[in-house]
């Protein structure tokens, strides 16, 4: 894809980083937790928790764990396999795979 467009996974990326800090900031509504008292409990600066929380930030998968522990809170990141009868189109115009409903085997 050409500099400055978004590909499928930029997309998907940003799709799931907006699920997780909306998760995350309905968590801390219901637990009364403001960004700043998140920070303090991250040892993190309160800039940090916002950059976390607009989803524009480098979110990994490890802050938001840190920000899950600091609360108490669990994090579940779960993949849905597409059915059985969709075509996954992988990278590099290689032919597409279609849902077996089986793991690939190791090598």
């Amino acid at each position: 894809m050409a500099r400055g467009g978004s590909s499928a996974a930029d997309v998907a990326g940003a799709r799931l980083a907006r699920e997780a800090t909306a998760s995350l900031a309905g968590v801390l509504a219901g637990l009364g937790v403001s960004q700043s008292e998140l920070a303090r409990a991250m040892s993190v600066s309160p800039g940090r928790v916002s950059q976390i929380m607009s989803g524009d930030a480098n979110l990994t998968v490890r802050s938001l764990a840190a920000a899950a522990e600091a609360i108490g809170a669990r994090v579940e990141i779960t993949f849905h396999a597409p059915p059985r009868d969709a075509a996954v189109q992988p990278r590099d115009g290689a032919a597409p795979v279609y849902g077996s409903g089986q793991a690939p085997a190791c090598r």
